[in-house]
């Protein structure tokens, strides 16, 4: 049994992904997916179709118009990203609310990581839908680590104090990382076999053969929302921190300052998703 087996061995009572999420994600590279399509999958779940409404009209989403339909909202905000409100609200639901860690701020490295796989993603020749997906999920394993050990996971997060810190840690304290948690449980989930391999390899991207350029981008997307987190630099965290990783992708300082948006923007409407 591998060290992250422990986390998954009780199968009932394991999360169950959303049958709208199964749907949303089938969606991913089709080309003749529309905008009806899309809507009509998220309006056979009305709890879903109202948190999407409520984060489509918060402020900096809706504010052009109110939007009082999904369809309005994937015509204001296009279907890629009604996709990935409705995604982001299917997952982070998906866990029961127990009070033992701070779901609004998991959650919000959850939505920074993912908008940060997304630009990076379209930066590198990357599917863009594809690492959102991956970023939402990345560090999903978390909260099965903490539902089996709470204590030393909560010790590892005592020792996260800078960016990109918490994967050593929790190798030396737990024997794996999230990530191998995180994939083990996107491979029971049926996500496709790309997002769960990127995940392992997300570990280690410069270590792993072959080499995942979608593994890639979730460690530095990681790293970003660490940087943000921390109210730190995130541009200039990552530079400092994974030049390496940065040198292979071929991302320049340039590149990340062009195109990546702010922490607050990414994580806009966290609330109304947990709520």
């Amino acid at each position: 049994m591998s060290a992250s087996d422990r986390y998954l061995h009780d199968s009932d009572a394991l999360p169950v992904m959303p049958e709208t999420a199964v749907q949303l994600m089938r969606t991913l590279g089709r080309d003749d997916t529309s905008m009806s399509e899309v809507a009509a999958l998220i309006e056979r779940d009305p709890s879903l179709a109202v948190k999407v409404l409520r984060v489509a009209n918060s402020a900096g989403v809706g504010a052009q118009r109110q939007v009082a339909s999904l369809r309005d909202a994937a015509n204001l905000i296009g279907m890629r990203h009604l996709r990935d409100l409705s995604m982001a609200a299917c997952v982070a639901n998906i866990f029961p609310t127990d009070g033992t860690f701070d779901r609004e701020r998991f959650w919000r490295h959850g939505l920074a990581t993912a908008g940060h796989a997304k630009v990076l993603a379209g930066l590198c020749n990357v599917d863009p839908d594809t690492a959102y997906i991956a970023g939402l999920v990345m560090r999903i394993g978390r909260v099965l680590m903490l539902m089996v050990e709470p204590e030393i996971v909560a010790r590892c997060d005592d020792l996260n104090d800078s960016p990109d810190s918490l994967i050593r840690h929790e190798i030396e304290w737990l024997g794996c990382s999230h990530l191998e948690v995180s994939a083990a449980l996107a491979k029971r989930w049926n996500f496709p076999r790309e997002i769960v391999d990127a995940l392992v390899a997300a570990r280690d991207p410069m270590g792993t053969l072959p080499f995942s350029a979608l593994g890639a981008v979730l460690r530095l997307a990681s790293t970003l929302a660490d940087a943000g987190d921390l109210q730190m630099a995130e541009v200039d965290t990552l530079v400092a921190m994974q030049p390496e990783l940065l040198a292979r992708m071929e991302l320049s300082t340039d590149d990340l300052l062009g195109n990546l948006k702010p922490w607050d923007d990414l994580t806009l409407g966290v609330d109304q998703l947990l709520s």
